[in-house]
């Protein structure tokens, strides 16, 4: 039996934020599932309720303007991109290992969820990482099928919506979460650029501590996945050149489902690939 409980905490800068706390029987592990760009923190209920039965006590939370843990009129807001991990995920970090009890932390990563680890000053609480479908946003290390959908959202739908209402709304098939201005144009330059954001971790992205993130990392890649590739996810693992990294590559049949793509991880039916995360951070190194 799981119990499940909302709770509101504060970043460093004074921001509310919103999660859920789900704690299983007998925990012996604390498990922090940080979210894809516009994906509120109850998306990822299904997978957390199964890590916490399986003995942990999990928290999702809602990044600043996503979900829960918005301030108002978004076409006002100045939140950058890197705040999701230098104010949020360090404090979900803090509230994770309070409400544990001092319980190992193990980082369950969504998409852009793994990129922001090595803005947070509390990284070294963290014992591993499990990136799921994490990979840089350049189009470039994309499957080639995708790249005139990514061009629309760029560079068509989302001037017209910044244009319109000074935020990226949820229209014209992106199925997120309303975004801030400033967040949208980061994710935009980066996914220009073959560099991504290492290039700008000597400017934009200070202060940083990429180059100190030591615990390990396993990265799921999915093979029907057009933008989280083989390529993608080495790329993005370049910014951590300290940590040890392995990828594992999924195809859905061997789960015994049909999709899984970019968020499909996360969906009904993927128990069977909950329980290799819940054994990877069970396995003694």
């Amino acid at each position: 039996m799981v119990d499940v409980e909302t709770i509101e905490f504060e970043a460093s800068d004074g921001w509310k934020l919103v999660g859920d706390v789900y704690r299983g029987p007998s925990p012996k592990r604390a498990i922090l599932i940080s979210a894809g760009t516009g994906f509120p923190r109850r998306f990822y209920k299904r997978a957390a309720n199964y890590l916490a039965e399986q003995g942990a006590i999990v928290l999702t939370y809602d990044y600043r303007e996503i979900g829960d843990s918005t301030s108002g009129d978004i076409s006002k807001s100045q939140v950058q991109y890197t705040d999701w991990g230098r104010y949020d995920l360090n404090a979900a970090v803090e509230e994770l290992d309070k409400v544990s009890d001092g319980l190992p932390i193990m980082h369950v990563a969504h998409s852009v969820g793994g990129h922001f680890i090595g803005v947070a000053t509390n990284h070294t609480k963290i014992k591993k990482h499990a990136n799921i479908a994490v990979g840089v946003g350049y189009w470039g290390a994309h499957k080639m099928l995708y790249w005139p959908l990514e061009m629309f959202f760029w560079w068509i739908m989302g001037t017209f919506s910044l244009a319109r209402w000074n935020y990226i709304k949820s229209i014209g098939g992106w199925r997120g979460a309303p975004l801030p201005k400033n967040v949208f144009t980061t994710w935009r330059r980066w996914s220009s650029k073959s560099s991504y954001f290492k290039d700008e971790l000597n400017d934009f992205m200070q202060p940083q501590h990429y180059d100190e993130v030591i615990a390990p990392f396993k990265s799921w890649v999915f093979t029907d996945d057009p933008i989280a590739t083989v390529k993608a996810t080495k790329s993005l693992m370049e910014v951590y050149p300290n940590a040890s990294s392995e990828i594992s590559i999924c195809h859905p049949q061997d789960i015994g489902v049909n999709t899984i793509g970019h968020d499909g991880a996360f969906r009904v039916g993927r128990d069977a690939l909950w329980q290799q995360w819940w054994d990877w951070f069970v396995l003694e190194e």
